[in-house]
């Protein structure tokens, strides 16, 4: 049995959407949705790592754990490995579930799914993802597609990331969902580890994992939750949360 630790990294910078962590759905900031769902998920300790006094601040207001970390990461599992080492020095928890703050609306059983792949003992890191739907999607740079083999109904060992259509042929495509559990040893390996010729040539940093070997297995989940990167994404978010109702 593992016994993981739920971090959430969270930075004000964001090109597309400035200070997206504070922005208010229902009246809260989309990090305290997050948080809130993190905590749902009844997985292990959830906290906030941050880059500002604000974000940690909006957490710490509502009751829950957040801490400062340096301003200067490059990714959220650097951020995340700062975090662990602070929060966890002696190494309890041996299992760091990552997820993005910018999911507003994943369901909670989403990121306990995260970890069903870890039972496997070789797994060094497990993550999400789901079949494709939209047509569109298919095709889409910045939808990232996950080309795995079956390992059991539901379960796929990852051989590779890319944001082309991918494999070719006849059946279905998987939509990547960026939300990760780590081995603590996994982590504290792949943060150790420098960019990858790969990973700078898709700008995907997982991988960074594959081509040092490490294996990622993933779990098929229903659907894909909303990422919040652009103001129509944020009015998406606002419009599931305040009505129920997804307006796509």
């Amino acid at each position: 049995m593992s016994d993981p630790l739920v971090l959430i990294p969270a930075r004000l910078a964001a090109t597309r959407l400035p200070d997206k962590p504070l922005a208010l759905i229902a009246g809260e900031p989309m990090i305290v949705h997050v948080w809130r769902r993190a905590v749902a998920a009844g997985i292990g300790p959830v906290a906030v790592a941050a880059d500002s006094p604000a974000i940690v601040a909006a957490i710490a207001e509502r009751g829950g754990r957040a801490l400062l970390t340096r301003p200067d990461h490059a990714s959220g599992s650097d951020r995340i490995s700062e975090a662990a080492e602070a929060l966890d020095p002696e190494g309890r928890h041996d299992v760091v579930v990552n997820v993005q703050g910018d999911l507003p609306t994943i369901e909670p059983e989403t990121i306990a799914a995260s970890l069903l792949p870890l039972a496997e003992p070789a797994v060094d890191i497990a993550t999400l993802a789901a079949v494709i739907t939209r047509e569109e999607e298919r095709t889409a740079p910045s939808v990232v597609k996950l080309v795995g083999s079956e390992i059991r109904p539901g379960r796929l060992r990852a051989l590779y990331f890319t944001r082309a259509s991918a494999p070719w042929g006849e059946g279905p495509l998987l939509h990547h969902i960026g939300l990760y559990a780590y081995r603590r040893r996994a982590l504290a390996r792949f943060v150790a580890l420098p960019p990858s010729a790969l990973e700078r040539r898709e700008k995907l940093e997982q991988l960074r994992a594959l081509e040092a070997g490490m294996r990622i297995d993933a779990a098929i989940v229903g659907a894909v939750p909303l990422g919040v990167d652009t103001p129509a994404d944020l009015a998406r978010a606002r419009a599931i949360i305040e009505t129920g109702r997804d307006p796509e």
